[in-house]
């Protein structure tokens, strides 16, 4: 699975989650030209040998680039990372080339069980130095930088001796990984501790972003009566989120934007509308790609 026609390259407009419903309509192309300009796959989606989904992948590969999120590297984990589930991934990224390699700063493996969810780590410096270390290992078995994502999160560790700023600039200082900056994650986690996202951002090691996420929340409350919000990809990116998307875009210029929509996915036509909204934002933010603004990726 080599020599795709299309560039690797991940262009500093929107894409979109590949999803199965879509790959007809993806396949036919003649859609919107302003719309998605390349797709995410979660790598653990294309691990099996051969069958329908690597056939659709191979034939939108050709004709989009695309770039790699991984769910479940478990990058967080006391146990470290599963030697076999790093090859898997390894042979994804060498089949299919993508122009951005990603993974979330969580953990999901405990002992030989594996947990179906993206659990969140306390912000300690021994925490600091497993995560990066563990970064050091991905980035050697797949040959290319790492992306590690901000997560949104709704509990706070007792025993975290940093703030989440804090730990995200050690741990990419010391694995010289990139970072994927989820602005959504950033409003909801804000929004359930009583943080100021605008402060959040401003304070967030920017020049390290190459990719973007942008996504749904659903609203809910705490035990105490409290606005709880989750990040649940069920929905169209929130105003107040767009907003703080547009305060990044002033500081760093346009990166390669991803709109997350994982469940109720809706019909490709409304997918395609969130990305052309996302182009239209970075077109205001073009100029100043060539004002000094050092490309992360």
């Amino acid at each position: 699975m080599s020599g795709f026609a299309s560039d690797a390259r991940i262009p500093s407009r929107a894409g979109v989650g590949l999803k199965a419903e879509h790959y007809a309509e993806i396949e036919a192309g003649g859609f919107e030209t302003d719309g998605a300009a390349w797709f995410e796959i979660h790598a653990e989606n294309y691990m099996g040998d051969g069958g329908p989904p690597h056939a659709h992948l191979r034939k939108i590969r050709d004709q989009f680039p695309i770039s790699v999120h991984g769910v479940g590297l478990s990058i967080g984990a006391e146990v470290g990372v599963d030697p076999e589930h790093l090859s898997r991934l390894s042979k994804v990224v060498a089949n299919y080339q993508p122009g951005l390699f990603s993974e979330h700063l969580a953990w999901s493996t405990h002992e030989t069980g594996f947990l179906n969810d993206l659990l969140p780590v306390p912000y300690t410096e021994a925490v600091v130095q497993r995560v990066s270390a563990h970064i050091a290992q991905v980035q050697d078995a797949v040959g290319r930088r790492m992306l590690l994502e901000n997560p949104s999160t709704y509990v706070r560790f007792e025993t975290s001796t940093m703030s989440e700023l804090e730990f995200l600039k050690e741990v990419a200082d010391r694995s010289d990984c990139g970072l994927l900056l989820d602005i959504n994650n950033v409003f909801v986690s804000a929004t359930n501790h009583g943080y100021s996202p605008e402060e959040y951002l401003d304070a967030f090691p920017l020049k390290r972003v190459g990719e973007i996420h942008l996504g749904g929340h659903a609203e809910d409350e705490d035990d105490l009566g409290d606005r709880l919000l989750i990040d649940a990809h069920d929905r169209e990116v929130a105003d107040p989120v767009w907003t703080l998307y547009e305060r990044v875009l002033a500081t760093i210029g346009p990166r390669p934007t991803l709109i997350e929509w994982d469940n109720d996915v809706p019909a490709w036509a409304e997918l395609d509308a969130e990305a052309r909204r996302a182009n239209r934002v970075l077109d205001k933010y073009r100029d100043l790609a060539g004002r000094g603004h050092a490309d992360a990726a």
